[in-house]
């Protein structure tokens, strides 16, 4: 059995992640699932698999040097999928050093571990670890903010624009880098907003319903017309287990779905939704209240997921009406 290592798998992408892997492939992997339980991590995530023989949990920091170098030596790791991050923009513009150290140092701790196991010296790899891989997830922020046309594609020139994405943009340049330089076997994806069950509560769709439950104002940025591409979660996770096994060493995916809102317009979806399952004396768009603009806030992510799509053969399998629908249930009922 192979043994993979999974980092940030307490959090919102990471949990859903591990319980479609192994529910996947119930006999072919263990997955070391690394997580430094921060605010945005919950073990409660981890419900569905904390009978699963197949699951280790260690409770650790990547920025932790010696803890990861010695989680190599004893796992053997044939496989890394590193989802760990700090992943916040508002976080990021109020307190940048955490991002800098976890989604840079975190990375060159994991990265660093993976070239010393696996290779002897430069292109001269292992034989037990011919096809060890390293997949690298990573975000649509690092190409910046684009106007009211056009998409990012993998040749889109990174420019990020937020401390977040700024740390993000480098951790991509670190993999990057030590394939051209090592000849490790690395892929990156770099994926569209997610949403669905287990994301947290600081994030817009359980914000807007968190305030439509309490019956407070719902609090967007600007005008709401930021534009952002959505991507279901567990998509997203097939998407990753199909680059992590098929994809093209050395190569770059973007993952998205050309399902393009305004954040007004997702707000008002929710708004609809809510007064169908919880219907109130008004509606709950009379709620929506506009707040000062985020510095720097991007105003379009859309992305062109044609590479994924023809080369791979991926497609998202989620309708994105019926998943928001669900997504809506899921937090009122964790909420109330």
């Amino acid at each position: 059995m192979k043994s993979v290592l999974i980092t940030g798998g307490a959090g919102f992408i990471g949990a859903n992640f591990i319980d479609y892997f192994l529910k996947k492939y119930p006999n072919e992997y263990t997955l070391v699932n690394i997580d430094k339980l921060t605010y945005a991590g919950h073990l409660d995530h981890l419900n569905s698999v904390e009978n699963n023989p197949n699951h280790i949990f260690v409770k650790g920091d990547i920025c932790d040097k010696e803890l990861i170098h010695s989680l190599f030596k004893k796992y053997q790791f044939s496989g890394i999928i590193h989802l760990a991050a700090e992943s916040h923009v508002d976080n990021s513009i109020s307190g940048p050093e955490i991002f800098t150290e976890t989604n840079i140092k975190g990375t060159f701790n994991l990265i660093e571990a993976a070239k010393k196991l696996w290779i002897h010296e430069p292109f001269k790899i292992r034989p037990e670890f011919s096809e060890a891989r390293f997949h690298h997830v990573s975000t649509d922020e690092v190409y910046g903010s684009l106007g009211a046309t056009g998409f990012f594609t993998e040749e889109t020139p990174y420019a990020p624009n937020s401390p977040y994405s700024s740390s993000k943009a480098s951790s991509d340049f670190l993999v990057r880098a030590y394939h051209k330089t090592y000849g490790l076997n690395v892929t990156i994806s770099n994926c569209s907003n997610n949403f669905g069950p287990k994301q947290h509560d600081e994030k817009l769709i359980p914000t807007i319903i968190r305030h439509i439950l309490k019956n407070e104002p719902i609090p967007i940025y600007g005008d709401g017309k930021n534009i952002r591409d959505w991507l279901f979660v567990t998509d997203h996770c097939s998407a990753i287990d199909t680059i992590f096994h098929n994809g093209e060493n050395g190569h770059t995916y973007n993952i998205g779905t050309k399902n393009e809102k305004t954040n007004l317009d997702l707000t008002h979806m929710i708004c609809k939704i809510c007064d169908e399952i919880k219907p109130s004396k008004h509606t709950y768009k009379e709620l929506i209240t506009f707040v000062k603009d985020r510095p720097g806030h991007d105003h379009r992510y859309a992305i062109d997921p044609k590479k994924i799509e023809s080369q791979l053969k991926w497609a998202p399998t989620h309708h994105f009406e019926d998943q928001l629908k669900a997504t809506v249930n899921y937090y009122i009922q964790k909420y109330s």
